[in-house]
């Protein structure tokens, strides 16, 4: 019979599941992180987690934050299970090597409970605030890099003197009252798929503060230490036959579990002056300088999971390890990383590129991870302008090729025409979904019409040879379908 998982079960549960060794009365919160998803709970309270095993960082613990209506049911689970929950790491030979982890000391959800975030964020004894409000969160306009502000919550945040409901609006009153308590600022760390993430956390909430308060921003802005990092861990969308299989196989009942690849990175620039806990203990790579990690990272694995991503998905595969075994998609993932990625990058400190690529192919191949396509073609509108277009950008400076770049934004345009290659329906998940789909069923007519989108492509439209490659992409994919057109360029 499977145990509910909780504090007072802990004990109960086996070897045959790791249990945090040390003892959970003893953790205080020194860390808010916003942003509770399985991301988070695979990446950065996992390593927490592990410093706390080995003795270290009990003043460290997270206070888990989530503003956004939808996550409202976490509350209850996190009660539940006072904060528990079971890591699930899949290895490629079809193990599982599950590992419960003990770093979350608090829930707040923030709706419910304003004041007692404010308080937590306001509290001395929180120095740091870390962040996965995924790329969108930002609120940066594409084509500008300027803060947008036309969100109705955060107009709302502006406006008014009372309860903040962004985390804009939370962090930002919470810096104020430290400053006016004489409290030393927290960091701030963005832990997002942004390059340059830090920076742009940090201008992101000054603009913010400019617009709430006169003053502030600039203080802010001098203030507040915003460091950048470069994080890494396949993370897919837990099921409900990884539920069972936790219950059935490990006996362990938890409503709450995250699955995940093996490989783990977390490079982080160490920017901390009001401390941190002894993340190299743990296997955090501290550095002065993220920017090549965080590029290499963006522009090979992220750039490779969206080439995998549409293309795989038209020609009817589902899942990321089905594709990536297809010697067409393989060679033009290698492709793309060797040919116009890597070009791109600056040296990076420690890392043999060539081995790295090779790693990226044996991850995406994982086939117990079972991470789904459908979750690499979501949220696209934040991603391709912020990942893709940078490559585009710095190669036609260059006078390097961007055929392969150009192809995987024609397969974007493709898949928002909403159906696959066997007349399926696609189910297209992004907060521009109306926008992208009009004018991707526009292109057969006006083939340049999803690329002239300004917002997120800038002039990439006026630009010839990324448009002689584009369409070119766009007619094969329209023509032939998704494998031929990459075996066709892949053939070049």
């Amino acid at each position: 019979m499977a145990l509910r998982l909780r504090a007072a079960t802990l004990r109960d549960l086996g070897g045959a599941v790791a249990v945090p060794g040390y003892d959970r009365r003893q953790v205080r919160v020194g860390i808010v992180h916003f942003g509770a998803g399985a991301f988070h709970r695979s990446h950065q309270a996992m390593y927490i987690d592990r410093l706390m095993a080995a003795g270290r960082a009990l003043d460290w613990g997270i206070c888990a934050v989530d503003v956004l209506a939808a996550e409202r049911p976490k509350a209850s689970v996190f009660a539940a299970q006072d904060g528990l929950y079971t890591l699930m790491v899949k290895h490629a030979d079809g193990t599982v090597e599950p590992r419960v982890i003990g770093s979350l000391a608090e829930y707040l959800f923030a709706p419910d409970a304003p004041g007692r975030v404010l308080d937590r964020l306001a509290d001395p004894r929180t120095r740091i605030v870390t962040l996965t409000i995924t790329e969108g969160g930002y609120n940066v306009r594409p084509a500008t890099g300027e803060f947008d502000d036309s969100n109705a919550a955060v107009q709302r945040d502006l406006s008014a003197d009372g309860t903040p409901e962004t985390v804009f609006g939370f962090v930002t009153e919470a810096l104020r009252r430290r400053r006016a308590a004489g409290i030393a600022p927290f960091t701030v760390a963005s832990c997002d798929n942004i390059q340059g993430n830090g920076d742009m956390a940090r201008a992101m909430f000054a603009a913010f503060a400019d617009l709430k308060e006169p003053g502030l921003g600039a203080w802010l802005r001098a203030e507040v230490s915003f460091p950048n990092s470069m994080v890494d861990r396949i993370t897919p969308v837990t099921t409900a036959a990884d539920v069972d299989r936790l219950r059935t196989e490990f006996g362990i009942d938890d409503r709450w579990p995250v699955v995940c690849e093996p490989f783990a990175q977390w490079v982080l620039q160490d920017s901390f002056p009001a401390g941190r806990p002894p993340l190299e203990e743990c296997g955090v790579q501290l550095v002065a300088d993220v920017t090549p990690y965080e590029l290499m990272k963006l522009r090979l694995l992220n750039c490779s999971h969206q080439a995998l991503g549409y293309a795989g998905y038209l020609a009817g595969y589902r899942y990321v390890h089905e594709a990536a075994a297809d010697p067409v998609f393989a060679d033009f993932l290698t492709g793309y990383m060797q040919l116009e990625g890597r070009p791109t990058l600056p040296d990076v400190p420690g890392v043999d590129l060539d081995v790295y690529v090779a790693t990226l192919l044996d991850r995406f191949g994982n086939p117990a991870v079972r991470d789904t396509l459908a979750r690499l073609c979501a949220a696209s509108s934040d991603r391709i302008p912020k990942w893709l277009v940078p490559v585009i950008r710095r190669n036609l400076a260059a006078g390097s090729p961007v055929v392969r770049s150009a192809a995987v934004v024609a397969s974007w345009a493709r898949y928002a025409e909403g159906v696959d290659e066997q007349g399926q329906p696609v189910d297209v998940v992004d907060v521009l979904r109306e926008e992208l789909m009009a004018r991707a069923r526009r292109q057969r007519d006006e083939p340049l019409s999803f690329v002239a989108n300004a917002h997120l492509f800038g002039d990439l439209a006026e630009h010839g040879t990324f448009t002689e490659d584009y369409l070119r992409a766009l007619d094969a994919f329209h023509r032939l379908g998704a494998r031929a057109t990459l075996e066709q360029i892949n053939a070049r």
